[in-house]
């Protein structure tokens, strides 16, 4: 679908592969209807043999990838868009343009916090760890009392 560029000595060229579908809506979409249902037939295969009380699945475009359907309960993470940026930067060596560009194809905060049950600000890690502490004993609760 994306021609032979996207494999370079038969390994994937991200680079390459985003470059070509974050700057085109249709070849992001293709993109989409190729890897989304794979990822979730996987998850969802995964998920049937986990033991524990509940089990997480984490996404960057969750809502626009459809993923919110077979979740029972979404927990957005939040953060300043600056420091995202600059995660983002540290993280995968891209320019800031280029992750503003992918960020344009995400849901608002305001729009993934409305759809989101929970949420947690990713600013301090001594804060971001007792937040997840309180919503982990919240899920198992929440989980618990669905089985019963």
């Amino acid at each position: 679908r994306f021609g032979a560029e996207v494999f370079a000595a038969g390994e994937l060229n991200r680079a390459y592969l985003a470059e070509r579908v974050f700057a085109d809506e249709q070849e992001l979409a293709a993109l989409n209807a190729i890897v989304h249902p794979c990822v979730l037939s996987d998850f969802e295969q995964w998920a049937d043999k986990q033991q524990s009380e509940y089990v997480v699945i984490e996404s960057a475009i969750l809502f626009e990838a459809g993923i919110d359907k077979i979740v029972d309960v979404v927990v957005a993470v939040m953060a300043p868009e600056d420091l995202r940026i600059e995660r983002t930067i540290e993280r995968d060596g891209l320019s800031r343009e280029q992750v503003e560009e992918r960020m344009r194809n995400q849901l608002s905060d305001d729009e993934r916090c409305t759809r989101s049950k929970y949420a947690v600000v990713n600013i301090d890690l001594d804060e971001l760890e007792e937040d997840v502490e309180q919503l982990h004993r919240r899920l198992s609760y929440d989980a618990r009392q669905q089985k019963s």
